[in-house]
């Protein structure tokens, strides 16, 4: 399959990171998965440039974006790639610990796609990133620019393949 189906996640704790590619293991998404450290990172690997600059093209099908970064925080990633007619598309869920409503609302009037708080426990953490991974990447259509599915149609998770 390689890189049919690419997640960027922003994310600068290592702690999240080691948690959402564990969670994301378990449907076989890890090893399709983009770590960003930070806001910079996040863009330049979308608009292919600096360390990104050779990578393949093709937009991720889902950017799972922490509002709490340095360099540049989620909402400015947010607001960019928003703002970007080439970059609209492409589907933002926030997986932060803020659970602020200002942050909440400025999210979904910049045009989030999801707005996921972390939970504490890790086992919840675990299936919140579980379900985000299987419905982004394997249930939803990704935007026209995304690498596609492969064709037939890949069974879902516990789908008895024919």
């Amino acid at each position: 399959m390689g890189t049919l189906k690419r997640i960027l996640l922003a994310e600068d704790d290592p702690q999240d990171v080691e948690l959402t590619l564990g969670a994301l293991a378990e449907y076989n998404l890890a090893n399709e998965v983009v770590v960003a450290r930070d806001g910079v990172e996040a863009l330049d690997y979308v608009y292919r440039r600096g360390l990104f600059a050779d990578r393949l093209t093709g937009d991720p099908v889902v950017i799972l974006l922490d509002l709490k970064m340095p360099k540049l925080d989620g909402l400015q990633v947010l607001r960019q790639l928003k703002a970007d007619e080439s970059m609209r598309l492409i589907p933002i869920v926030i997986l932060t610990s803020s659970r602020e409503d200002h942050d909440l609302a400025e999210c979904y009037k910049l045009g989030v796609n999801a707005y996921v708080v972390k939970p504490v426990r890790f086992t919840e953490f675990v299936e919140v990133v579980k379900g985000i991974g299987v419905f982004w990447a394997l249930i939803n259509e990704p935007p026209p620019g995304s690498i596609r599915k492969p064709s037939p149609r890949q069974p879902f998770p516990g789908e008895r393949k024919e």
